[in-house]
């Protein structure tokens, strides 16, 4: 079915030319027939990545006290839109909604909303969530109005971007052509790119999501309107940074992200400066971005991992010690993986979170 998706791609550059980089990830992420969401769930050990909710339960647990505790300081309103963009299997949720029966009030006054696009996932998402009558949507534009709690985890990095690539005599785009074999292959385009870039050397890769701009322009205006926070946790570089981070994962394993399209996950590093100056100039206040590792830490995962392991036997203490470490520790998704916080301009400072961005 990739092969069809190829042939497709191949036809229309033929037609119109090579392709934005943000015009391929799009179509081989969530063309309708072949695209890589649209066809299967890509989590866990037989799939093709695991992401933090599936690595330790304490990750959505923390989360969810984490909500609870900015819904208060934001005037416990009820009912609020608890809302998760990108939710996967719906474990994070399930994670964060378990924690939420600790704090009763909070727990009543959620709704549950979810932004998913992909059909597979929607199905193991009502599976996990049959208790807490979820509401699906489209997109975030279709959410309805009120005050609004949003979590997305591992969703900004699968937004398409464009890159551009900085010459003696300016910014030109990267593109996706054909090379002499018929295959995707990097172009450069002959004329300078319009877009505003920064001043970087000769040889530099920049990256751009507008798709990322326009959603925190959404969510800013939304929380400064309505009420509320938002908590984005990502890999991703503050401040903004030169590189090519396109990247590509099949079965937990590095891929060619031009070989078989719509076969394997396309991804690229978020920039959260870019992604907090937008939703700011919207009306929200910035929180951020902080390292995973320390913000967890700051929540007490270690506390929470006690009370988890009490009176387990020596294996289960090991496999969620394990678990927590590969989310904290530097060398593995401590420092990479970073958390942003968004609220309303008149909310205090999120736990966690030591100034504003």
């Amino acid at each position: 079915m990739s092969g069809e998706l190829l042939d497709a791609l191949r036809a229309r550059i033929h037609s119109d030319g090579p392709l934005t980089l943000a015009q391929y990830m799009a179509a081989a992420l969530w063309d309708p027939r072949h695209g890589y969401y649209a066809m299967r769930d890509p989590l866990g050990a037989s799939g093709d990545f695991i992401t933090a909710p599936e690595i330790s339960q304490v990750f959505g647990e923390l989360i969810g006290l984490w909500f609870a505790d900015t819904w208060r300081n934001i005037g416990a309103p009820d009912p609020v839109l608890l809302c998760e963009l990108g939710p996967g299997r719906g474990t994070l949720m399930a994670d964060l909604l378990r924690a939420a029966r600790g704090v009763p009030d909070f727990r009543r006054a959620l709704r549950v909303h979810l932004v998913e696009a992909s059909t597979p996932l929607r199905a193991a998402q009502a599976k996990t969530l049959a208790d807490f009558d979820p509401v699906w949507h489209a997109n975030f534009a279709e959410l309805p109005p009120g005050p609004l709690l949003l979590v997305a985890n591992e969703f900004l990095d699968a937004l398409p971007i464009r890159q551009f690539e900085r010459s003696a005599d300016g910014w030109r785009e990267r593109r996706i052509g054909l090379d002499a074999h018929a295959a995707l292959a990097f172009v450069v385009d002959d004329a300078p790119a319009r877009d505003a870039l920064p001043d970087w050397p000769v040889g530099s890769v920049a990256e751009s999501c507008a798709a990322a701009r326009d959603l925190a322009q959404a969510i800013g205006g939304r929380l400064a309107r309505d009420g509320g926070a938002a908590l984005f946790i990502d890999y991703g570089y503050f401040p903004r940074a030169p590189g090519d981070s396109f990247q590509a994962v099949a079965a937990h394993r590095r891929h060619d992200p031009l070989r078989e399209p719509g076969k394997a996950d396309l991804t690229a590093h978020v920039d959260f400066q870019s992604f907090a100056a937008a939703a700011t100039a919207a009306g929200a206040r910035a929180w951020g971005p902080a390292a995973q590792g320390a913000w967890l830490q700051s929540l007490g995962v270690a506390a929470r991992l006690a009370t988890l392991g009490a009176g387990k036997d020596a294996a289960t203490v090991e496999s969620l010690a394990a678990g927590v470490r590969r989310l904290i520790e530097p060398a593995q998704m401590g420092t990479l993986f970073k958390a942003l916080a968004l609220t309303s301009p008149a909310a205090p400072p999120p736990a966690g979170f030591a100034r504003e961005r």
